[in-house]
């Protein structure tokens, strides 16, 4: 159901997705859905959940792997696997994080891109020693934030991505967390 799902959503939207359309779509009756799902909120939400699963997964093999020697490496295996998830996963492109159906879809008390940017400094942390400081979580939301929009500017520009704003993102996001995060460990400071 959870593919369907994606699949209607890439061509009708969140708006004209029913339950209906997705017990067809998925060849199952309607009373099935209902049984899994009370609503299409809901039906997108495990969606939702779903790619944030696999987009952490994505990120934690190419943190495994001894091509990323610093943190800013592992920023840009981040903007790139999103990148690539617009390109490659059904829903993802329409969906994202779920922000076009709730900001706080993934969790009560944050928004989407929060919780995206905390699972973020939980990696950079592992992978790189980072210090898990509120001061890195804050500049990562900013960083995510940012990367977001630019993204999405992108791909609303080119079916495939506007590869100019797309390396522009990626520049002005390591620039502005080598201001935050290097330059403050250079000095001494706190991250």
């Amino acid at each position: 159901m959870l593919d369907a799902c994606a699949e209607l959503v890439d061509e009708v939207g969140y708006e004209g997705l029913t339950t209906t359309l997705l017990a067809e779509r998925a060849e199952v009756a309607i009373g099935s859905v209902y049984q899994f799902f009370p609503d299409k909120r809901a039906i997108v939400q495990a969606l939702t959940l779903r790619t944030m699963e696999s987009y952490l997964q994505r990120l934690n093999e190419r943190f495994a792997s001894d091509d990323l020697t610093h943190w800013w490496d592992g920023v840009d295996a981040g903007i790139d696997e999103y990148i690539t998830m617009h390109r490659t996963v059904p829903g993802f492109r329409t969906l994202h994080f779920g922000d076009v159906v709730d900001l706080h879809l993934l969790d009560e008390q944050r928004d989407n891109n929060g919780v995206i940017a905390d699972q973020l400094a939980r990696v950079l942390t592992e992978r790189f020693g980072m210090a898990d400081e509120p001061r890195l979580r804050f500049c990562l939301e900013i960083a995510v934030e940012a990367a977001d929009a630019l993204i999405k500017l992108a791909f609303r520009r080119q079916p495939e991505g506007d590869e100019r704003v797309l390396a522009e993102a990626k520049a002005l996001i390591r620039e502005y967390l080598h201001r935050q995060v290097d330059a403050r460990a250079e000095a001494g400071q706190p991250s």
